[in-house]
């Protein structure tokens, strides 16, 4: 697996509560690598890692501790994760829009995009109610 493969692995499995950037996911394949818990090779011009006897030793000991993944979908709050994800599907659309659309379609979307901005701060500026979560 390479690097962008393992950024997508993680923000899958975290259900979108983590996406890590490249700048943290190439230091630490490479701090892996140099402790070799990890093997990597050159293959159609990526850079691909596996895990050596070490790495998977390491992974058998630690095979009780709940994976970084689970822990940071853990402790999101209460629909944090379920609008997060409604708004990375908003951002397809509007892209397919963007890139394939009429420009009807474009002013149509925009306005409905303008439309659903105000009515957010709406929301936000009612009074909160205790019994909601």
């Amino acid at each position: 697996m390479h690097g962008y493969e393992m950024i997508k692995e993680i923000e899958e499995r975290s259900e979108g509560a983590w996406t890590p950037s490249a700048g943290s996911i190439y230091p630490m394949l490479q701090l892996l690598e140099d402790e070799g818990q990890i093997r990597g090779e050159d293959s159609d011009g990526k850079r691909r890692f596996a895990l050596t006897d070490a790495g998977r030793a390491e992974r058998e000991e630690k095979a009780d501790e709940a994976a970084p993944w689970d822990a940071v979908r853990e402790g999101a709050p209460t629909g944090h994760l379920a609008l997060r994800n409604s708004v990375g599907k908003l951002i397809a659309a509007v892209k397919q829009v963007g890139a394939a659309g009429d420009e009807d379609q474009r002013k149509q979307v925009t306005e409905l995009l303008d439309e659903a901005r105000r009515k957010i701060y709406t929301i936000l500026a009612e009074a909160p109610d205790p019994d909601r979560e």
